[in-house]
């Protein structure tokens, strides 16, 4: 194809930056080639054709070579290593997994980041969990086939489209590809349990606890965590050089690592003045009311202890076991000199399981009848006293670990399918077209082992003798369940391996989301036609065109997880069904109004607008002015405004209400006699003071919320403001730099108020609405039952606004230039995010608070001030090519949000020293590429080469989600030193 018909068939593809862009969207030294080229190349942001690899916006890009330095395999460890990205979704999480990963750009959640592929949507990737946020899965991109990937944060609904308030991640495909091109890599994490400090609590509580093996101690130095990948590329060119066609074909298995395998998570250290290892009042032996099956004699009761807690942490996986296969082909063919077809075929299935500490019995409220002959007579008698030996029912509290079980387990499977076909070309030597059509679904299927139906539990829990002497269920002599086996939790080794067949039930569900586009554009330079200004020798560029696009999505379980009969699941699961349609009208245009002047080297300006009719929420605009001036060669300003919009997705809109696991604290729960929070636990729930004392406290911080979607949601809007400073001298021949300042706030976005807001909220100002969310059971908790919970259903509700500095700068340079002898060169990359403003304002007219530098239950993920990445390579000239790299990662550190000077966030009386702060992490990581010889290349490196332990912090500021074995895995090197071997054969 020719440069001129490339132009044209680009120009209105979107998000295609040239391949020697590797800064954020700094002008670099063009090579020493056409420079026609390099002028037609699109640069993210945009659908118009930027000259001199120049953009209003800034975009950061990583190229193949820093992505394979990186020994990745997880396109998401690479996303979260860049300063602008927050911890999402990703294989480290278990307790929570969506199966997916995902991307967070600023912190404003994954639902307002947009994933593209070559500048075209990638379709939803789960339709189970608003966990997931319907974002794209980025398990999808095939890491090998990845030529860069581009990062654009902002708003850019304008250009793309409602969900890109944070941004856009697009990831360019390598496309053009002739021959044959194996990719294999292989890592293992290596790790030395060496925290003293953690050891000797872990050892401390063995001492004292009734069954010490829940805290055993991992093996001093462990290897495990295997991750192996290979990927098989096949292109061909046609024999008449008009086409090409490029398949691909992968595999990738990850092992998995447990929080036992490491010493700072062999227990669920709680906060305080020092870590001390807690767990869940779900533990073993059984408890049944306010006793527990004494351990000495197996089978007597006696009192139960706060010590009497169940160490969950050491079976939870830190790192999921994973399969994935990968299939693909892109194909391209110009039929005539004006059309130019092609398609993307795509194609993955991924498996990945989660697993969590046993079930069982989760602590709630069963009966037991008097006449149990499972217990023993003083059993009965303590039981019941009077009504010891008699058909009697004690209604009491259960709970029980089924350690016998194993852990639970999901098994989540994504099967994705994405298929893009179009035609493009130029109309003549001003005007291109771009038409394709796409379609794009997940199939989703988990299915979930280890969990206890709850009807059969109260079932098991009564047993008689029967004529016959045998020991069988009640249920069984009445007829109502002839299947019952007895569940002897009165002795201690009585479990049998019929009554876990019994009790345990597996459960499965299934769920699609489809995707469907339709797109026509049309790109002109318009400077033939004499539209330009007097001062400016290029026109005015434009694009413009229409799109339609529909969503839908299907979610359900089978009766079991439906109904909520399983025991320790979080909740019930009720089905999803629900789509929605958008036409959208968009056009941008580019306005040279000055060029070669004094003092104006360029000055220009951009202008972009998108109309969207939605048939739920209806009508939405969007739009973006920027602009930038060049006063000489080589400096350069920019500055942008963009007006974004978010329509509410899917689940957002249709979820059915449900009570799941959703708060973290109750603070009228184990309250003392004389505490201050007494009496307004009294007048805001309408209870006694004997009432709130009795009100029980979750030792794991889980309680319950009612949750679901709304229908009468309305779009989000956000504002991005920007401005920058872009450099590129020209007495330093190599280096580039920018800096810029951004500014985004979301108003009216959608989110659930919380329900440790709500709570917090009622007992503050006992005002009626916040007060009447809250609905205790008879026992006056909020776990215990389904029938305690906080009504915390999804709103518009008040802003999201963050603000800060991105820094990037580049450098290359042979070492000729200071040596007579030839050393290669010598090249490097920085980039850096100062957080400023991360501030949320729960509700209209609240203050907001702002989590810059801060962590915690309610500003969620560590969010530094200061992040960056600094990586140096030198090309050697040795051995044929041999390139030497070494990257330094810096987080700087978090305090605990309580500790915060705002007064929605402080609380004195929750600032444990173990949680005070997350101290800063410095990670070194090595590589070295080796080109054997033309198409081998040899990679192998070291990632957290000192082997780095992550900061850790206690249960009460750990939330299950993305906190994980007592620090927070997505966000910091969670498993050890990471050592990788890759290779790439091409021929």
């Amino acid at each position: 194809m020719s440069t001129k018909s490339k132009k044209g068939a680009y120009l209105a593809t979107s998000m295609l930056c040239g391949a020697a862009v590797a800064a954020l969207a700094v002008p670099v030294q063009a090579a020493e080639s056409d420079t026609s080229v390099v002028s037609e190349i699109v640069v993210t942001g945009t659908r118009i054709p930027t000259p001199n690899l120049t953009s209003v916006s800034p975009v950061t890009a990583i190229g193949a070579a820093d992505i394979k330095a990186q020994g990745i395999t997880r396109v998401e460890d690479m996303i979260n290593r860049l300063p602008q990205a927050f911890a999402a979704q990703g294989g480290s999480v278990s307790n929570g997994a969506t199966g997916t990963a995902t991307v967070d750009l600023r912190g404003l959640g994954v639902s307002r980041t947009l994933v593209l592929i070559d500048g075209r949507r990638l379709m939803p990737g789960d339709p189970a969990s608003t966990a997931a946020g319907l974002a794209s899965d980025l398990n999808f991109i095939p890491s090998a086939l990845v030529e860069r990937v581009e990062v654009l944060t902002g708003g850019a609904s304008a250009v793309y489209g409602a969900d890109a308030v944070a941004g856009v991640v697009n990831f360019v495909m390598d496309k053009d590809f002739e021959g044959v091109r194996i990719d294999a890599s292989y890592g293992i994490y290596q790790h030395k349990n060496d925290n003293s400090s953690v050891q000797d609590v872990v050892r401390a509580s063995a001492a004292s606890a009734s069954d010490p093996s829940q805290f055993a101690l991992p093996e001093d130095n462990v290897l495990d965590g295997e991750t192996s990948e290979v990927t098989i590329t096949i292109g061909m060119n046609s024999a008449d050089g008009r086409g090409n066609i490029t398949a691909y074909a992968g595999y990738r298995h990850v092992e998995p690592i447990l929080q036992g395998d490491r010493d700072y998570s062999a227990c669920t250290l709680n906060s305080g003045d020092t870590f001390s290892c807690g767990g869940s009042g779900t533990a073993y032996p059984a408890r049944v009311g306010g006793y527990v099956v004494d351990e000495t004699t197996g089978n007597t009761f006696r009192a139960r202890t706060s010590s009497d807690v169940y160490n969950y942490g050491p079976l939870n996986y830190y790192q999921r076991p994973d399969d994935r296969y990968t299939l693909g082909a892109f194909a391209r063919y110009e039929v005539t000199p004006w059309a130019e077809a092609y398609a993307d075929l795509m194609f993955m299935d991924d498996t990945s399981t989660y697993q969590i500490a046993p079930g069982g019995i989760f602590a709630g409220s069963f009966q037991i009848n008097c006449d149990n002959p499972l217990m023993s007579a003083q059993q009965q008698s303590t039981l019941c006293g009077a009504d010891a030996g008699t058909s009697t029912l004690k209604t009491v509290t259960v709970a029980r670990r089924n350690i016998e079980g194993g852990g639970r387990q999901g098994e989540i499977q994504h099967t994705d399918y994405r298929i893009v076909t179009g035609l493009r070309g130029d109309l003549n030597e001003a005007w291109n077209y771009d038409f394709y059509m796409q379609y794009g679904s997940v199939s989703y299927s988990q299915k979930q082992t280890g969990f206890f139906q709850t009807s059969k539990i109260q079932n098991a829990l009564i047993a008689k003798t029967d004529a016959s002497g045998q020991v069988v269920c009640q249920s069984v002599i009445d007829g109502t369940d002839s299947a019952c086996v007895p569940y002897n939790i009165f002795q201690i080794g009585g479990v049998t391996d019929e009554a876990l067949a019994y009790l345990e039930t597996d459960s499965f569900s299934t769920g699609s989301t489809t995707e469907r586009v339709v797109n026509l554009s049309f790109g002109g330079d318009l400077t033939d036609y004499g539209v330009k200004t007097p001062w400016a020798e290029t026109g005015v560029g434009v694009a413009f065109g229409a799109e339609y696009r529909r969503e839908q999505l299907e979610y359900s379980a089978d009766y079991v997880a439906a109904a909520g009969l399983l025991n320790g699941a979080g909740g019930a699961s009720p089905a999803v069904n629900g789509s929605f349609d958008v036409y959208e009208l968009f056009g941008e245009a580019r306005i040279p109004i000055v060029q070669d002047a004094p003092f104006a080297k360029s000055l220009q300006v951009e202008l972009g607008y998108r109309f969207s009719d939605y048939s739920t929420v209806g009508d939405t605009n969007t739009y973006k002015f920027g602009g930038e001036w060049e006063p000489v060669d080589g400096y350069r300003l920019r500055a942008s405004y963009q007006r974004a919009v978010r329509a509410p997705n899917i689940l957002e809109l249709f979820s059915p209400q449900n009570v799941v696991l959703d708060g973290t604290t109750d603070p009228c729960a184990g309250l003392s006699a004389g505490d201050s929070m007494v009496a307004a636990c009294a007048a805001a729930f309408n209870l006694t003071t004997a009432q709130v004392l009795a009100i029980e406290e979750n030792p794991a911080a889980q309680y319950n919320g009612l949750t679901g979607g709304n229908t009468d949601l309305k779009p989000e809007t956000s504002d991005t403001y920007s401005v920058g400073f872009v450099v590129q001298p020209g007495f330093l021949p190599g280096f580039s730099a920018s800096l810029d300042w951004f500014d985004i706030k979301v108003e009216d976005y959608i989110d659930t108020i919380g329900a440790d807001l709500i709570l917090s909220r009622c007992l503050e100002t006992q005002d009626d609405y916040f007060c009447g969310l809250v609905h205790r059971d008879s026992a006056g908790s909020l776990w215990l039952s389904s029938e305690g919970y906080v009504e915390d259903l999804t709103y518009n509700t008040g802003s999201l606004h963050t603000r800060g500095v991105d820094v990037e700068a580049n450098y290359r340079t042979s070492l000729d230039r200071f040596t007579k002898k030839d050393l290669g060169a010598v090249q490097a990359n920085f980039v850096g995010t100062w957080l400023d403003v991360l501030e949320t304002q729960p509700l209209p007219g609240d203050e907001a608070y702002d989590c810059a530098g801060f962590y915690g239950v309610i500003c969620g993920v560590p969010a530094p001030e200061w992040r960056h990445k600094l990586r140096v390579t030198w090309e050697t000239p040795f051995w044929g090519g041999l390139d030497l790299s070494a990257q330094w990662r810096y987080l700087g550190s978090v305090a605990l949000e309580t500790t915060s000077s705002n007064a929605q966030l402080n609380d004195p009386d929750n600032q444990p020293d173990t949680d005070i702060k997350l101290a800063s992490r410095s990670y070194l990581d090595l590589a070295a590429t080796w080109k054997v010889r033309d198409g081998y290349t040899l990679r192998m490196g070291v990632n957290n080469v000192f082997d780095k332990d992550p900061p850790l912090n206690g249960s009460s500021n750990c939330p299950t989600g993305y906190c994980n074995g007592n620090t927070w895995s997505q966000v910091y090197d969670t498993y050890g030193r990471y050592m990788f071997v890759g290779v790439t054969a091409a021929f």
